[in-house]
C-alpha cells in the first residue's frame, strides 16, 4: 500500500476530492439500499455495502492503472476503440430488452464474472476523447464543415443515435457536452449552429416516425412525455410520485438531517440508493451535508479549470474538459431532478450512488484528468532538476568558459 501511495502522481487535490465522495458514499448507501435488501434480497444490507466496498475498490484500481498512462497514449486509443463501442452499442440495442413496454436497452452482462455493464457511459468517454483529439489535430488549420463531417461528426451522430431509443437523458448530455468541446476548441461558430439545428431536427423527426409508427422498434419516447408532462404540470405519475417523496426527504431534513441512517423516505423510493440518493443525504444529513456535498463536485470543477490551464498543449486541455467536465455536470444534473429543478432524468450521483458502471467509468475519467496533471509535474520536476544541475557545475568550469 506504502508503495502505491508513493506512486501516486497528479492533483493532490483531485485525489483528495475523489477520496471524500467515495468515503462519503458508504453511510448514504448503506442506509438507503435497505428497501431493495427487504424487496430483492433476505433483509440483509451488508451485502449491498461490500458490493458498493468492491465496485468502488474496482474504481479506485482502474483510476490508478490510468493515471499512469501517458495521455498522449488516449488520442490513438480513442480512434480504436470507436468501432469498438459502436459494436457494444448495437449489441446492447439488439437485446430488445422492455421494461413496461418500453425500451430498457442500456446494459449488457459480461460472461464469466456475470455483472451487467452500462455501455452507453463507456461510449460517452471514448467519443469526448475522440473529439479532443480531432479538434487538437485541427487547431491551426483553416477548415470546411464539409471537411469535418466525416471525421468528426460522423462518430458523433453513430453512437448518438444507438444510445437515443433507450436512453435520452445520456443523449443529451453527450450531445451538450460535445457542444461545449467544440466550442472551446475554437470550431467556428456557424457550423456548431448548423449542428445544432440539423440535431434538433433529426430529434423531431425521430419523434415523428415514432408517433407515426409506434410498434415499429421499442423506445422511451412515451417516457419522456410523460416525465416533462409532470414536470410542467405537477400531474400524478410513478416519476411525480419519486420526486414527491424526494422534496419530502428534503423537508424533514431541515439544517443538520435525521442523523445517518435514519431516513424514513429510504423504504418509499425506488431509487432511493441511486438516482434519488441526494434526497436521502439532506434528509439523514440536512442543508449542511447536501450543501457540502454540492461545493465538493464544485471543488472538482475548479481544479478541473486549473489542471486544464496548465497543461502544456490544446489536447490536454480539452481532454480534461471533454472528459472531467461530464461527471460535474452528471452530478449537478442528478441535484436538480432531487429538488425538482429538473425532469426526472435517471443520472445517478458520480461516486456516490451505487452502480458498478458509474464508478468505474467515473474513475476512468479522473484518472485521464490525472494523466494530464501528472505530465505537468513531470515537466516542472525535469525544469527544476535542469535548474539544479546548473548551480552545482563546477565554478571553475564556469571561469574557464568565461575566459
Amino acid at each position: 500500500m506504502t508503495k502505491v501511495l508513493n506512486n501516486i502522481r497528479g492533483d493532490k487535490v483531485i485525489w483528495a476530492i475523489a477520496a471524500l465522495l467515495a468515503l462519503f458514499s458508504f453511510l448514504p448507501v448503506y442506509s438507503a439500499s435497505s428497501n431493495l435488501a427487504y424487496l430483492y434480497g433476505d433483509g440483509n444490507t451488508f451485502s449491498f455495502l461490500v458490493k458498493h466496498f468492491a465496485h468502488l475498490i474496482l474504481g479506485f484500481g482502474i483510476m490508478y492503472w490510468v493515471h499512469k498512462i501517458p495521455y498522449n497514449y488516449f488520442k490513438g486509443l480513442s480512434i480504436v476503440m470507436i468501432p469498438v463501442v459502436v459494436i457494444l452499442l448495437l449489441f446492447t440495442m439488439a437485446q430488445n430488452t422492455t421494461i413496461g413496454g418500453a425500451n430498457a436497452s442500456r446494459w449488457i452482462r459480461l460472461p464469466l464474472v456475470g455483472v451487467t455493464f452500462q455501455t452507453s457511459t463507456l461510449a460517452a468517454l471514448v467519443l469526448m476523447t475522440y473529439v479532443a483529439r480531432y479538434l487538437s489535430k485541427i487547431r491551426d488549420k483553416k477548415i470546411t464543415f464539409k471537411e469535418t463531417i466525416l471525421p468528426l461528426w460522423f462518430p458523433v451522430f453513430i453512437i448518438l443515435v444507438l444510445i437515443l431509443p433507450a436512453n435520452f437523458s445520456t443523449t443529451a448530455i453527450i450531445f451538450s457536452m460535445v457542444m461545449i468541446l467544440v466550442f472551446l476548441g475554437g470550431y467556428p461558430i456557424k457550423y456548431i449552429a448548423t449542428i445544432l439545428v440539423t440535431g434538433f431536427f433529426a430529434l423531431t423527426f425521430f419523434v415523428l416516425v415514432v408517433k407515426a409508427f409506434p410498434d415499429s422498434f421499442s423506445n422511451r419516447v412515451s417516457t419522456w412525455e410523460n416525465r416533462i408532462d409532470n414536470f410542467l404540470n405537477g400531474e400524478d405519475g410513478k416519476e411525480d410520485y419519486q420526486i414527491e417523496r424526494a422534496k419530502i426527504a428534503i423537508a424533514r431534513g431541515g439544517l443538520i438531517g435525521k442523523g445517518p441512517g435514519k431516513s424514513v423516505q429510504r423504504n418509499f423510493l425506488p431509487q432511493s440508493s441511486s438516482d434519488f440518493i441526494y434526497a436521502i443525504i439532506i434528509e439523514e444529513w440536512g442543508l449542511v451535508g447536501g450543501v457540502f456535498l454540492m461545493l465538493l463536485y464544485l471543488l472538482l470543477l475548479f481544479r478541473l479549470v486549473i489542471v486544464a490551464h496548465k497543461s502544456s498543449d490544446i489536447f490536454g486541455k480539452l481532454l480534461v474538459v471533454g472528459v472531467g467536465l461530464p461527471i460535474v455536470f452528471q452530478a449537478l444534473i442528478n441535484m436538480a431532478v432531487a429538488v425538482e429543478l429538473f425532469p426526472v432524468t435517471g443520472q445517478t450521483l458520480p461516486l456516490v450512488s451505487s452502480g458498478g458502471t458509474s464508478i468505474w467509468m467515473t474513475c476512468m475519467a479522473i484518472g485521464i484528468v490525472l494523466s494530464v496533471s501528472k505530465n505537468r509535474e513531470s515537466v516542472i520536476e525535469e525544469e527544476q532538476s535542469e535548474d539544479m544541475e546548473t548551480k552545482e557545475e563546477n565554478p571553475l568550469d564556469v571561469l574557464s568558459e568565461v575566459i
